[in-house]
């Protein structure tokens, strides 16, 4: 019965970790298991933010003060979670600015958080319950694992943000702000050149890095809490390989109540991870707008 569950089946834990590949053309991988995932995460926000809107929406005026009551448990605690995030994390930073931002921000924050959750569902081991052989020999699967521990996927929502970043730092400084705003204040003179050249060298690196750390910091938790989770699993295949209950019981017991409580944790940091993703991006795009220092300049279309 084991051997049939590739988390404890295996004697390394990256391969129910890693992307499962699905539709291959010629060496090329056209379709893959987390992009499955991507495409039901997308189908989860059309489907629940329609629903979501219209049980938050403000009642007709003959239900009284009852009409402003959301309607539902669930619908109310995503309000609560948006009202928080858009009145206490994002407009302290942008100010008359969060409206425009925040449902970028918003979809950001579900869209990670939604990946993140149903990376917790043990999709492949239910796969391979039905069909044992493409999980374990081909490492084959058409949905399962979790996307946002693919580096493309977060590389990819990394570049949106870095786009969406500097384009409204463009749009509220106007070029030639913006151009200052990368020699960090420095006076352009010729006493002053070395450290402009220097500081303008950074600040051009600091628009990569910025990206770049997001989709790293979302990749490595995403990677690192799952491993964990196969790598318990796999205590409990070798404490039975054992043979004895003096070893497999104790062995499993602790780690099954190890994988309970990483469990847990993997809940919070899928939660965490979200946040910590939409309040940089919302935290870089502050850093890009005007501050008094002059007056912005905007680009006109």
């Amino acid at each position: 019965m084991l051997d049939l569950i590739p988390t404890l089946a295996e004697n390394n834990p990256l391969p129910h970790v890693l992307n499962h590949k699905w539709w291959v053309v010629d060496g090329w991988w056209i379709w893959s298991a987390i992009q499955t995932n991507l495409v039901l995460s997308g189908l989860i926000m059309l489907v629940l933010g329609p629903w979501i809107a219209r049980k938050v929406a403000t009642g007709p005026e003959s239900e009284g003060y009852g009409r402003f009551v959301t309607r539902n448990p669930f619908a109310h605690m995503v309000e609560v979670i948006c009202v928080y995030l858009r009145d206490t994390v994002v407009e302290p930073m942008l100010h008359d600015r969060t409206a425009k931002f925040m449902p970028f921000l918003w979809t950001l924050f579900f869209f990670i958080l939604i990946n993140n959750l149903l990376g917790l569902f043990p999709i492949l081991d239910l796969i391979s319950l039905f069909a044992p052989e493409i999980i374990s020999q081909e490492h084959r699967a058409p949905i399962g694992g979790t996307a946002t521990q693919s580096l493309w996927v977060t590389g990819a929502l990394a570049i949106v943000s870095g786009v969406v970043i500097n384009l409204s730092g463009l749009r509220s400084l106007g070029v030639k702000h913006y151009l200052e705003h990368m020699t960090g204040g420095v006076p352009l003179t010729l006493a002053y050149l070395p450290i402009v050249a220097l500081v303008f060298v950074i600040e051009i690196a600091g628009i990569f890095i910025k990206p770049i750390a997001l989709a790293i910091r979302l990749f490595a938790n995403m990677t690192a809490g799952h491993t964990l989770l196969a790598t318990l699993g796999m205590f409990v295949a070798m404490a039975f390989a054992a043979e004895t209950m003096l070893v497999t019981a104790p062995v499993t017991l602790l780690s099954a109540l190890g994988m309970i409580g990483v469990m847990f944790l993997e809940i919070f940091v899928a939660l965490l991870q979200a946040f910590v993703f939409m309040f940089l991006t919302a935290v870089f795009i502050s850093l890009l707008s005007p501050h008094g220092e002059y007056e912005p300049e905007p680009l006109h279309a």
